[in-house]
């Protein structure tokens, strides 16, 4: 799992797989679930995440911690 957040948009990004992105559907307003091939959810996509949550930076962080402490 990967998790990164693009201040530049203001997008977080959750990506599970590394497969291709084969369709996206907006789930909810500024909520998008990528699929692959095959159906299955690969990556979420949080439009206006600086407005959705207090720090978005920060999850992508606390992510990178635990990534970096399990290996």
């Amino acid at each position: 799992m990967k998790v990164v957040y693009d201040a530049e948009v203001d997008v977080l990004r959750i990506l599970f797989s590394d497969a291709a992105i084969e369709e996206s559907d907006e789930d909810r307003p500024g909520t998008i679930l990528d699929y692959d091939v095959e159906g299955n959810i690969v990556g979420i996509e949080i439009l206006d995440a600086s407005k959705r949550m207090p720090n978005p930076r920060s999850i992508e962080h606390g992510m990178m911690s635990r990534v970096a402490y399990a290996g």
